[in-house]
């Protein structure tokens, strides 16, 4: 059976810029998909396996320390991948916490070209307050949200599998179709190819046309 390879490669992912704000952003055309996630999530970690690039997102041993919204370029033009400030162990002071909450809001109310978010939890500390912060804001808005469980390889197949399962009838339950759920490794590469397929579906959408002649494998 041949497959159509999607013409996003991840591998090209460039860093473009960083904003502290809105208006810092770059040009709000094209599409893009936001990864959100607590500060200890494997937030990063998730972004620079499926870029195969280690060094592309920031991680830390000190968890809160990625402060901006990170802009990362495809090889589309005007698609990109983005990195939202981590929230929950940083150690900052409460005023700054405001600060990266305000422009968060205002990043996820505002920007017209953002497609999905992908929102990455723990496997085995699943929806804390900040995950259940951004479900809600993604039904508030019908903003489709993918959530990644990272971390699997510290859980047993069955374990995990359970907390997969509880959640998908959780959210589906909250969100219905607008939400999907998946396993994620980023010390095994486990769950690469559906991650990229399920971003690849909000990044691609109304381009079918320019890419039916993509070569198939």
């Amino acid at each position: 059976m041949s497959i159509k390879r999607s013409p996003i490669s991840y591998n090209s992912a460039r860093f473009n810029k960083s904003a502290a704000k809105l208006s810092q952003c770059p040009e709000d055309i094209g599409a893009e998909v936001a990864f959100a996630g607590r500060s200890n999530a494997g937030k990063s970690s998730a972004i620079n396996t499926l870029t195969n690039n280690k060094k592309l997102a920031r991680t830390s041993k000190t968890p809160g320390r990625t402060q901006l919204i990170n802009f990362f370029d495809l090889n589309i033009e005007h698609t990109r991948i983005v990195d939202l400030p981590g929230y929950g162990f940083a150690k900052v002071p409460l005023e700054m916490k405001l600060h990266w909450q305000k422009h968060l809001d205002n990043y996820l109310q505002k920007r017209e070209c953002l497609r999905g978010v992908v929102l990455v939890m723990d496997i085995r500390h699943p929806m804390k307050e900040f995950d259940q912060m951004m479900t809600q804001w993604c039904k508030s808005t019908g903003m489709p949200l993918h959530v990644l469980l990272t971390k699997a390889d510290k859980l047993k197949k069955g374990p995990a599998q359970n907390t997969l399962l509880k959640l998908k009838k959780e959210l589906t339950d909250e969100l219905g179709d607008n939400v999907s759920l998946q396993i994620f490794s980023a010390l095994k590469r486990q769950g690469i190819d559906q991650l990229s397929m399920r971003i690849d579906s909000w990044l691609l959408e109304g381009m079918e046309d320019e890419f039916d002649d993509q070569p198939e494998e």
